[in-house]
């Protein structure tokens, strides 16, 4: 294990705060009626982690990242000193019977398992000599 990994896994981490936080905070815009934070917070989610994978090609990297961004999201779905929520409970945060901070951390966190568990393919490419 080097120092440029652990760094690496450090700032991933921090990375993944950062969005994670942003995202939390922004998932419940609408615009008419339409969840227009949650599908942009899964869109930019989906692209970090993709980016972080293809970057770093690291596994541990990649799970760095989600877990700064699972991290945030469970710190900020927490009520504050003063009793204030950023993701509300019930039917004050819901489109039909979905709330949306639940879909918001249930898609979180398939997007952080489906880019860990991801094959690698650069590994499995046959030799070109053949």
């Amino acid at each position: 294990m080097t120092l440029n990994r652990i760094l690496a896994w450090l700032t991933a981490l921090v990375i993944g705060a950062a969005y994670g936080a942003a995202a939390t905070v922004s998932h419940g815009f609408r615009y008419g009626g339409w969840p227009v934070g949650l599908a942009l917070a899964v869109i930019g989610a989906g692209a970090m982690l993709t980016a972080v994978r293809l970057l770093v090609d690291d596994r541990w990297a990649v799970l760095a990242c989600g877990a700064g961004l699972l991290l945030a999201t469970a710190l900020f779905a927490q009520e504050g000193p003063g009793g204030s929520v950023i993701v509300p409970s019930g039917r004050s945060d819901a489109v039909g019977p979905v709330n949306l901070g639940v879909a918001w951390f249930v898609c979180a966190v398939v997007l952080v398992l489906i880019a860990v568990f991801w094959p690698d393919t650069k590994r499995h490419r046959p030799d070109a000599a053949n």
